[in-house]
């Protein structure tokens, strides 16, 4: 059952590595940033941002995800890129949301989990389907849509793969360029939570991270 993964995977990130007491890469400051940091920039365009692309942006963000991308411009212009097709690809925003609040959940990836909760209900996903997306695909909200999209989240966490059974039922629903957009999605995210985990991010000033009530045990 996925519920038993879920905990088999977060007891596993619990023994890979302990919380950093510091960050190993802190955010780039932006009055640090240079014209390679400022055009790798603007690249990325978020699922809501109404700017054209290569449109300059008005100020430097100050999120603590592009302060540490700003210190590799190269880098970033290629993940934004990325991840410009991840946000706009074949899935609904509703899925996009679903696999990636699901796979930051299961890798304890809190400012990643944080920013796409806030997407889902910006986009009007249900408060308990956000909640729902904690408690895993068995959780009685699902249909058979949702609940074999997040199997298929939780098995490419624990296996790298996804069963024959559940992508059979993900192609009841997804054409090919979906299922391959899905699979990309929560690799993106999973490499993502691997390599911020590595690096030390911290959550942005005022950014509310995991509620006390539902949060990973032991949480770092």
């Amino acid at each position: 059952m996925c519920q038993p993964v879920s905990k088999i995977l977060l007891a596993a990130s619990r023994e890979e590595g302990t919380p950093l007491s510091e960050p190993r890469i802190p955010p780039r400051p932006t009055a640090d940033w240079d014209a390679e940091a400022d055009a790798a920039a603007v690249v990325l365009r978020h699922p809501q941002s109404t700017r054209k692309p290569g449109e300059p942006l008005k100020e430097r963000p100050a999120s603590h995800i592009m302060g540490i991308f700003a210190w590799h411009p190269d880098l970033a212009s290629a993940f934004y890129t990325f991840n410009n097709h991840v946000f706009r690809g074949t899935l609904s925003a509703r899925e996009r949301e679903l696999a990636t609040i699901r796979i930051t959940w299961l890798r304890r990836a809190e400012y990643e989990w944080t920013q796409h909760v806030r997407m889902a209900r910006r986009i009007g996903v249900p408060e308990e389907e956000v909640d729902a997306i904690m408690a895993g695909p068995d959780s009685p909200v699902w249909g058979p849509r949702d609940a074999a999209l997040l199997r298929a989240v939780d098995e490419i966490a624990a296996d790298r793969y996804v069963s024959d059974e559940t992508w059979k039922q993900l192609s009841e629903h997804l054409d090919r360029k979906q299922l391959m957009d899905l699979v990309f999605t929560v690799g993106c995210y999973d490499l993502l939570a691997m390599a911020f985990r590595t690096f030390g991010l911290e959550l942005d000033p005022g950014m509310t991270g995991f509620p006390p009530e539902i949060a990973p045990e032991n949480n770092g």
